[in-house]
């Protein structure tokens, strides 16, 4: 018998038009912390939809970055505290949408960012309700959120039951203004999330089942993301595709693509799917001598002959925007031994060592 425990509390509202048909429901409290990026949130329309429908007060915070730091949600924190909101509504990709978990946390802890990851926090955060405008990180379904810590030289995960949104309103229609390489960028880390549950070592039937309908469903929007065009169809399989892969990894965690990827985008500048995509392959040669079953499930529902096929669509993928990788031992040594000061190594099956860790990554660059 697998015993497990399966803990999802966020309510998912899926379908064209939800926010405007949410209405007045959409307020969680009095007045809103509204945290988006530069524009996506605008371009998208999201942000538009919320403000025709919102009741009672909000201010708005727009300066989230790509992978957003310790100043960026401490300034927000400190914007819904003394604008006195109860609620946040996050609007955006993985970026607006981990951000404001965080800034609300520190809307109701007086401590400073960095402090949460060793002293955690004492108050509840305030209800968040997400919108994602990307079909990739899922955290509108997750209880993490990841910052980039500068002290570190690395980006790193946060974690609380509080930091689960207390409702997501997915309508992939917001994914529709994304330019193709975010498309496929986000689309490729929503397999990364996907895949590395399957292949985890606290996988569960019940993640098994989740993550396995993610990457057949993704599967389908194969055709889509080679040509670069997308009908709604493929927009609703993506954001799905997307959601599931946060229910699974919001069970099971990420594995080492994780941890190597962040080296990649913190030092290399690649976008965090892409940087996932690139040690992909590598991965699932290493994991075939684990599991090679469970490797084989994810091919066939990918429709894919091989690892060496599946290596192909990432190449295929990311042919446009590659930017080829040349690094030195030195450099491939330093990466290692700061994914393996992570804790997705751990949920790695294989128990992958250092001298695994380096092949992948030699492999993977290529």
């Amino acid at each position: 018998m697998n015993a497990f425990n399966f803990f999802l509390p966020t309510q998912m509202v899926y379908g064209q038009g939800v926010v405007k048909k949410a209405g007045e429901a959409l307020a969680l409290g009095s007045k809103a912390l509204i945290v988006t990026g530069k524009s996506s949130a605008r371009l998208s329309g999201a942000l538009d939809d919320v403000l025709a429908v919102l009741p009672g007060e909000y201010v708005i915070f727009d300066q989230v970055e790509n992978n957003p730091s310790l100043e960026t949600v401490e300034a927000g924190g400190k914007l819904a505290k003394d604008e006195g909101c109860d609620y946040v509504i996050a609007i955006g990709g993985g970026s607006p949408l981990d951000a404001a978990k965080v800034m609300a946390v520190l809307a109701v802890n007086d401590l400073p960012a960095l402090d949460l990851y060793t002293a955690g926090w004492e108050n509840r955060a305030l209800p968040i309700a997400a919108i994602p405008t990307t079909a990739g990180t899922g955290s509108e379904v997750t209880q993490y959120a990841v910052l980039t810590l500068e002290q570190e030289e690395t980006k790193k995960g946060l974690r609380g039951a509080d930091l689960f949104p207390q409702v997501a309103y997915l309508d992939p229609n917001y994914t529709a203004s994304l330019p193709l390489h975010v498309t496929v960028d986000t689309a490729v880390d929503a397999l990364s999330h996907l895949v590395e549950s399957y292949l985890s070592n606290r996988a569960t039937r019940a993640s098994d089942f989740v993550a396995l309908q993610g990457i057949a469903l993704w599967g389908t929007a194969i055709p889509a993301l080679r040509q670069g065009r997308f009908d709604l169809d493929d927009r609703d399989a993506l954001l799905l595709a997307s959601s599931l892969g946060g229910i699974a990894i919001a069970q099971t965690g990420t594995a080492l693509v994780h941890a190597l990827g962040y080296s990649l985008t913190y030092y290399e500048g690649f976008p965090h799917g892409r940087a996932n995509g690139i040690c992909m392959a590598a991965y699932l040669e290493y994991t075939k001598q684990a599991a090679p079953e469970r490797v084989e499930t994810v091919l066939e529902l990918l429709d894919l002959a091989s690892v060496e096929a599946f290596g192909e669509l990432m190449d295929e993928l990311f042919a446009d925007h590659a930017g080829k990788l040349d690094l030195a031992p030195e450099t491939i040594a330093h990466y290692v031994n700061k994914a393996l000061l992570t804790n997705n190594i751990k949920n790695s099956l294989g128990n992958p060592a250092a001298e695994d860790l380096t092949k992948i990554l030699t492999n993977s660059i290529r």
